[in-house]
This record gives C-alpha cells, structure tokens and sequence, in this order.
C-alpha cells in the first residue's frame, strides 16, 4: 500500500490558488484595467491565452498612450468580478511587446483577431496591426497584491482623465416642469 503524499505547506498551496484566482477571474472578465509605471489605469480589452493576459493597441484599436508600456517594463493589472463587477484581484505583470511576424505574434494575432468585434477591415487585420499597432502580453510576475481578503480600506476611484468632450450642458428650463408633470399623474 503507497503512502498519501504529505500536504503541501500551507505557503505553496497559497501561491496555487493565488495564481488560479488569477487566471480564473481574467478570463472571466470582459475588461481589465491596466496601470503603467506612472499614471491612472486604463480600461481595456483583452484575452487570456497561455498564462498571459495579451492585449492589442494603436490606431483604429485601443488607446495605449500614457500608460507608458514599454518591452520588459512593469504594469498592474486589476480585474473586476464578473458577477458583481467590483476589484476581485490586482496583480503585477511583466511587458513584452511581441514582435510583428514572429512565430509568437502571429498566434497572439490569431486568438486577438477572434475577440475584435466590429473590426472595419476585418479580413486585413493581422496586416493593419503589423503595421499600425502594438500587440503586447502580459505575464504575471508574482502574487497578487489585492484579493478577498487583502483589499485596500479606500475606494480606490479615481477623478476622470482630462478630456475635452464633454456631454454635460446646461438643464433645458422646461425640464423640471415636465418631470414634475410626469410623477403627478402616476
């Protein structure tokens, strides 16, 4: 009869289910935010394939000015709880920007392509991104640095980025009338 093999310490079964957090919830979510060396994170799309979170960027595509995602740089990733849509985990990452028509890119390229919805030019994509675009994966570069459990005792929101679009004008003058009217006939 073979022995039961001991149990893992309890720091190794830590790191198993930290990194399996990790992937599950990035996977699971829609949007991550990344946040570079300096300045505010940003909202993105993304796909998790081979232990990494790749992303693409540039024109016609997601902005990836101002985060500062240099080859062999830092980042943090947050990601969201698809049920409840709040900070599940943030964790660090390693950048490396995938060099266009390498073996690599060109498989990053394939598994992006799939999840761009809407594409204008759809059947020349890879050729537009080689061109026009960075395509960069994000590896995980050790625990998580909030989790359940973990989590930081502020928000964490931020003021919105600067931006010279606004939607915000002043209320029309008969607006209040009508709303008024509205909840008195119900």
């Amino acid at each position: 009869m073979t022995q039961p093999s001991p149990p893992r310490p309890p720091a190794a079964q830590d790191r198993l289910l930290d990194r399996a957090l990790i992937e599950e919830a990035t996977k699971k979510s829609g949007l991550v935010w990344v946040r570079g060396p300096q300045g505010p994170a940003r909202s993105l799309w993304h796909l998790w394939h081979e232990d990494a979170v790749l992303l693409v960027g540039g024109p016609g595509e997601q902005p990836l000015d101002g985060l500062e995602l240099t080859d062999g740089g830092t980042a943090e990733v947050s990601v969201r709880s698809k049920d409840k849509g709040g900070r599940l985990v943030v964790w660090p990452a390693t950048v490396r920007e995938l060099a266009p028509d390498t073996e690599e890119w060109r498989e990053a390229v394939e598994q992006l392509r799939g999840k761009r919805l809407n594409a204008p030019d759809a059947e020349r994509l890879p050729e537009r991104w080689a061109r026009e675009c960075r395509v960069l994966r994000l590896q995980p570069a050790g625990p998580s640095t909030q989790a359940p459990g973990r989590m930081p005792d502020g928000s964490g929101s931020a003021a919105p980025r600067p931006t010279p679009v606004t939607t915000r004008r002043a209320m029309p003058a008969g607006l209040p009338r009508l709303l008024f009217r509205r909840r008195s006939r119900s």
